[in-house]
């Protein structure tokens, strides 16, 4: 029987000394670049951490757009829009990695049928 989401043991409390602050930055072109700019838990600047840049694009197959998320290593906000093709490139070319993988073992894996999920215990018989 299905466990009902009470009753599961799940940690759901955020860590206060890991808050941030989000802005959303886009060309409505080629992609988005968020800022994650550290905050104390009470909203003030958090100037003891650095901000975090992350670039989001979208990679378009037969079966609809895969979004694509990376880290931009930047030290501003110019410095990511100067980095974001490169990390884009980058973020690109492992997802695509990460999907012929999936593909691989897809395509590799052999089901074994149970004992005696076939007529003789699955052995082989010979007439």
């Amino acid at each position: 029987m299905a466990q009902k989401p009470n009753d599961r043991n799940l940690d759901l409390k955020m860590e206060a000394a890991d808050v941030y602050r989000e802005d959303v930055y886009t060309d409505r072109k080629v992609g988005t670049i968020r800022v994650l700019t550290p905050v104390m838990s009470s909203g003030a600047p958090d100037a003891g951490r650095k901000p975090v840049y992350v670039g989001e694009a979208q990679i378009m197959t037969p079966m609809g757009a895969i979004p694509v998320t990376f880290e931009i290593d930047a030290a501003s906000l110019e410095d990511a829009i100067g980095k974001y093709p490169s990390a884009a490139k980058e973020g690109i070319e492992r997802t695509v990695k990460e999907i012929q993988e999936m593909r691989r073992q897809a395509a590799s894996s052999i089901v074994v049928p149970q004992a005696g999920a076939l007529p003789g215990g699955g052995k082989i018989q010979i007439p």
